[in-house]
């Protein structure tokens, strides 16, 4: 056979180094430019499902105010422990309105957990009663975009045994532009629908008006929020975010109500203590620039949904969310958030956060919307007239 009719030996040719490489650089700059749109997608889809939670809340409100003639407020029981009614003047021992709202919210089970004879924060009720609820995470109470609470309860004598996780809260029944709900001044509308209940140790502290109905808003239901978003906090006392709480000892403030007169004082309430309140404003401002002691650095704001207490299942309308100042508020003891202060709206969807109106509507509030307009949907009947495009 002569050579040239052998059948040919193909070569075989694999890809060199330089084009592997540049199949990947190709790969990477693909992957570069579809991973914000991946990212993009899921917040989207997690922002949806907080949306949907708020409106859970905003239906359920709205639920409950039909059949009761009178929307929940954040009320007093009593303690088991060696404190009976000592701590619930402010909050602590408090039932929240969420805890009210779980029948509404397909929550039949936990609410029947709870019961609402006793107090409900833990250092009042060291048998552990309200343990099967309180450390319930809820979905619906939980927005996806925001992180899950570290650190549990500290019931004891419990049977069986319970793991003590904190169930967490985003959403917060709102008491209106005002930093003192307690205020026996009672300045006409411009407080939410929520309001905290009677208290037999310090009545002034107490109640305002009793439980608020449809026929106290009179700004309208579409116009008046009942439940607002925030973040969680970080939980680590060490380091301060703009979820945190500051503390603003009242004696430090010159010219301001000093320590408890606070807890009484119209002058805290928008919009006629908007002198005050910057003076505050500017006050945190200053600590936040400064070094903050521990106990100056609370991180626990909505580590629970079931006490009604300020920075736990209650908070307030007074800034836009995520706004340039941190939450503050002004407890000379340096304890826990029962005290006056700023509690308001954050998220972590980019330019602003969700808040349930008391018609059950969802709307997004904008970071760029005016505080008077802020005062404005969270006052009940304050008179004003906001336009829809507003926030």
């Amino acid at each position: 056979m002569r050579f040239a009719d052998c059948p040919s030996q193909k070569r075989r040719r694999g890809f060199t180094l330089i084009e592997l490489l540049v199949v990947i650089a190709i790969i990477a700059v693909l992957i570069a430019l579809l991973l914000p749109a991946v990212q993009s997608a899921r917040e989207a889809a997690r922002r949806a499902q907080c949306t949907n939670n708020l409106k859970q809340l905003g239906l359920a409100v709205a639920n409950y105010e039909s059949s009761t003639t009178g929307y929940p407020m954040s009320y007093v029981q009593v303690s088991i422990s060696n404190f009976p009614n000592y701590y619930s003047d402010s909050g602590w021992g408090c039932w929240s309105p969420q805890a009210l709202l779980l029948p509404y919210m397909e929550q039949q089970a936990v609410y029947n957990a709870c019961n609402f004879m006793l107090a409900s924060f833990e250092n009042l009720d060291p048998t552990g009663a309200q343990a099967t609820a309180a450390t319930t995470r809820i979905a619906s109470f939980l927005c996806p975009s925001s992180m899950l609470p570290s650190g549990g309860y500290g019931y004891t004598n419990r049977v069986p045994t319970i793991r003590d996780n904190f169930p967490g809260n985003n959403y917060f029944a709102s008491v209106g532009p005002s930093m003192a709900p307690w205020t026996s001044a009672k300045p006409a509308g411009l407080f939410g629908i929520v309001s905290p209940s009677p208290n037999s140790k310090y009545p002034n502290l107490g109640g305002i008006d009793g439980a608020r109905g449809v026929r106290d808003v009179t700004d309208g239901t579409s116009n008046t929020i009942a439940f607002g978003e925030w973040r969680m906090g970080d939980f680590n006392s060490s380091q301060l975010t703009l979820q945190d709480v500051i503390n603003v000892r009242a004696a430090s403030l010159g010219g301001l109500p000093q320590d408890g007169d606070t807890w009484n004082s119209p002058t805290f309430t928008m919009p006629r203590g908007q002198a005050n309140f910057d003076s505050f404003l500017q006050a945190c401002a200053g600590l936040a620039r400064g070094s903050i002691a521990t106990n100056n650095n609370k991180s626990r704001l909505g580590y629970t949904w079931i006490q009604g207490m300020y920075g736990n299942a209650m908070g307030n309308t007074l800034l836009a969310p995520n706004p340039p100042y941190y939450n503050c508020n002004m407890e000379p003891w340096g304890g826990d958030m029962d005290a006056p202060g700023v509690y308001g709206m954050s998220s972590f969807h980019p330019g602003g956060a969700n808040a349930a109106f008391a018609d059950g509507s969802v709307r997004y509030i904008k970071s760029s919307t005016n505080r008077t307009v802020i005062w404005a949907i969270g006052s009940r009947a304050g008179g004003e007239v906001i336009s829809s495009d507003a926030f």
